[in-house]
């Protein structure tokens, strides 16, 4: 049923955002290279999850191959594409190029990362945030731009108040509040040391692209850990490396790299503090009951 899966939301909110910010913030984004993330993101959701089938992956009790049999077989596997949707939208938000490949091969590593980069069947690497390093790292032509929406204040509330929203259901409001907490009180702490104003300060968070990344990508709860503690501490690493490395270092995309390069520590983090995976099936089941 429309709207009855939060996914829903998410999609409703980023494709009013890539509208709100191709008509008000004239992107040099283009339209073709949109739908190429569309059709590229949902075609690989496709394809991976026929061989998925195909090979019975995840079907036996270890998780060995299994050949497919007539019975199980079918050539329209049981699909994700909201998740596949989602970060097609995310990729066009965020990522920018100037040929349509570097959109295509952003899209479909995203997409592919879910399948191969699995432990325990949890893929541990954000799909967006894949495809945006991978574009970066193997193209010439792919870049972000984290000051493409500006520092207007109702930006912020607009965002904040659709990703609120979002969190308020799926129960990840500790993540964010970890990350732009911490992230808040360092570049504070330097604003003091530096004896700068405060319109500086503000000027450096009041970014759109700061709380995209805060609100949908570094939330994504099948890909971050699963225990409370665990995500306080990993969203707490992350802000302080991405305070290193924007302020230090001077890298602009310094958010998207630490994602990327603490994505693997999601494992251990499950590890150390261990607690139920989180389940979209699950999850509706607990806001009908609310309901109910």
């Amino acid at each position: 049923m429309l709207l009855k899966d939060i996914r829903d939301y998410q999609i409703i909110f980023l494709s009013l955002f890539l509208i709100l910010g191709i008509s008000t913030r004239d992107w040099t984004l283009q339209p073709e290279l949109i739908a190429v993330a569309i059709a590229t993101c949902l075609l690989t959701q496709w394809l991976l999850s026929l061989v998925k089938q195909g090979w019975g992956l995840g079907a036996g009790s270890k998780g060995e191959k299994m050949s497919p049999s007539p019975t199980s077989y079918s050539p329209f596997p049981e699909l994700n594409l909201r998740s596949a949707l989602i970060t097609s939208l995310g990729l066009s938000l965020l990522l920018r190029a100037d040929h349509w490949t570097t959109m295509a091969l952003a899209a479909a590593s995203a997409i592919a990362s879910k399948f191969v980069f699995q432990v325990n069947n949890k893929h541990f690497f954000n799909p967006a945030n894949f495809g945006i390093i991978s574009a970066l790292a193997l193209t010439p032509d792919a870049w972000v731009s984290p000051g493409q929406w500006g520092e207007e204040w109702w930006y912020g509330l607009l965002f904040a108040g659709a990703g609120g929203m979002i969190l308020q259901r799926i129960g990840r409001w500790d993540t964010t509040a970890a990350f732009l907490g911490s992230y808040s009180l360092l570049e504070a702490v330097r604003n003091l040391w530096l004896g700068w104003t405060w319109d500086v300060y503000w000027h450096r968070l009041m970014s759109g692209s700061l709380l995209l990344f805060a609100l949908f990508m570094i939330t994504d709860p099948r890909s971050i850990p699963n225990a409370r503690i665990g995500r306080i501490v990993w969203a707490f690493s992350i802000a302080i490396f991405t305070f290193i490395l924007r302020n230090y270092f001077f890298v602009p995309t310094a958010v998207f790299w630490v994602l990327f390069a603490f994505a693997p520590l999601t494992i251990l983090v499950d590890f150390l503090w261990s607690a139920p995976r989180f389940s979209w099936m699950r999850e509706l089941s607990i806001q009908d009951s609310k309901i109910i």
